[in-house]
């Protein structure tokens, strides 16, 4: 996805990095495996962040091995997988084959038509294992493409537009129909919505010297225009919170708390960073004196 769910590693326990890089480190083979180099290039942070979430939610066999890898090969790591890793692998390949058919589509992306086509014998596989899911990714991401097209701005567009993105990450998080799918479904939803909007904070200053699509465009250049876009992603960040805590969530709760507390700020952090320093260069802060 964006990478930007990723974990605080100062702040966390060499334990908890260990447990979390192992989980990174077993969807990455899962995606060798079942996709060749094609899935690895798709490995982020993000899906590791739901393959622990779901594997402290819900009992299930977690299968441990020690080896080296083509990334590592003169070390040897601990990886974990079980059935949410390779739930993750498919939604993960899921979401960037529609991603890469859009591209095609809109902007005639020759890159992304080959990866779309060199994907679609095994998306097919994954449509079948998943076909309400794989409808609902598809359609979301098609009216998210209209939208961004559509030439709208406003607060309401804002709002509508994350919200898009945000029934993708909710219909991926509820990995279940239970007792547990709504608060899942919550959660997702918000987390979404963060990462769409995180990805166009973190871009609006190339995107706009690009001409490029950005949904904060309308609102940039204003005075407040940092506060304002920090308040609204903390607003996001908080409610998907708020979800977090109502799961029965024991195993590795520190881990995600790290990331939702604490990691997902430093990719902001460093957001704020490149913009002041843009700023600086455009002139429009200066140091006093």
């Amino acid at each position: 996805m964006f990478g930007y769910i990723t974990i605080d590693k100062p702040e966390m326990k060499f334990r908890d990095y260990d447990i979390y890089r192992s989980y990174y480190c077993g969807l990455c083979r899962k995606l060798y495996e079942g996709y060749g180099m094609r899935g690895r290039m798709t490995l982020g942070y993000d899906m590791t962040f739901l393959v622990i979430l779901l594997s402290g939610l819900y009992d299930t066999e977690t299968r441990e091995c020690i080896r080296r890898c083509a990334a590592h090969p003169f070390h040897r790591h601990r990886e974990r997988q079980n059935e949410f890793t390779d739930y993750a692998a498919d939604m993960n390949v899921l979401l960037f084959y529609y991603k890469c058919l859009d591209d095609w589509k809109d902007d005639r992306n020759i890159v992304r038509g080959a990866a779309a086509l060199l994907l679609s014998g095994k998306v097919k596989k994954i449509s079948r294992r998943y076909p309400q899911k794989s409808e609902n990714i598809r359609r979301s991401l098609r009216e998210l493409s209209e939208l961004e097209q559509s030439g709208q701005s406003g607060a309401g567009f804002l709002d509508e537009t994350a919200g898009t993105f945000g029934k993708i990450t909710s219909e991926i998080f509820a990995f279940r129909e239970d007792v547990w799918e709504e608060t899942l479904r919550h959660m997702g939803f918000y987390l979404g919505k963060f990462i769409y909007l995180m990805d166009a904070y973190d871009d609006i200053g190339e995107d706009i010297g690009k001409g490029r699509f950005n949904v904060f465009a309308p609102f940039y250049g204003r005075e407040d225009f940092d506060a304002r876009c920090g308040s609204v992603l903390k607003m996001m960040i908080a409610e998907c919170s708020e979800q977090f805590e109502r799961l029965p969530v024991i195993e590795n709760a520190e881990i995600l708390r790290n990331i939702l507390y604490a990691g997902v700020w430093s990719k902001y952090e460093a957001a704020v960073r490149k913009r002041t320093l843009q700023k600086r260069k455009e002139g429009t802060e200066y140091d006093d004196g």
